[in-house]
């Protein structure tokens, strides 16, 4: 496996308890995100380093998970149906942030947005929406800090599954051997990919992003 992991007890050390926060695998060129599919997805993905095939639809949004926790509790740890496969996406690091740059929040925002019908047009014109929900912690409980995820659509999911990405690994084993620690209440013993707050240094990205951390 090419995700870099550690061990989650260890990592908790160092991750902020509270605010909003993008946690991901990250270097000087790429970014990771995670998806979860029906597992013909993930084959196809897989075989072709891009998304696409007969069951792939470019129609609807598509999520992505820079946060693995965050994708385990979504996807139950690749227990849920039509996500039992669970995917690391390593995208262009300056792709991720044109992702980031043209989100629009899934919630109106007065103090970026103006009011409601800005807000609605401004969801209009954009293909990236910006959610931001509880962390989980490997047990499902939930965390003060918040977790983002980006459902994108048009022609940004199009760019994203087709040019953005340098390649898809399929993590389900490794996930699965996780899920069987956590499970048996082997915290300890559960390691997740390497993740820190990915640094956003554009001042008006970070305010529209709402960052805390």
């Amino acid at each position: 496996m090419e995700l870099r992991t550690e061990f989650y007890a260890e990592q908790i050390k160092r991750w902020p308890q509270r605010g909003r926060v993008i946690l991901a695998q990250f270097d000087d060129d790429s970014v990771v995100v995670y998806q979860a599919f029906r597992p013909e997805i993930a084959a196809w993905a897989i075989d072709h380093q891009a998304f696409g095939g007969p069951a792939f639809s470019f129609t609807r949004m598509s999520w992505i998970k820079p946060n693995f926790l965050w994708m385990m509790f979504r996807a139950g740890w690749a227990t849920k149906e039509h996500q039992e496969a669970i995917l690391a996406i390593r995208l262009r690091r300056e792709a991720f942030l044109a992702i980031l740059s043209q989100a629009v929040h899934s919630t109106c925002t007065a103090s970026l947005y103006g009011s409601p019908a800005a807000w609605k047009e401004a969801l209009q014109r954009s293909h990236v929406r910006l959610q931001w929900d509880p962390d989980h912690g490997p047990t499902g409980a939930p965390l003060e800090r918040r977790a983002v995820q980006l459902g994108l659509n048009g022609p940004v999911l199009e760019r994203y599954a087709t040019r953005d990405i340098l390649s898809i690994e399929d993590i389900t084993p490794f996930v699965r051997e996780q899920h069987t620690l956590v499970q048996a209440g082997r915290l300890d013993e559960v390691r997740t990919p390497q993740e820190a707050p990915f640094p956003v240094e554009d001042a008006t990205l970070r305010s529209h992003l709402g960052l805390t951390g």
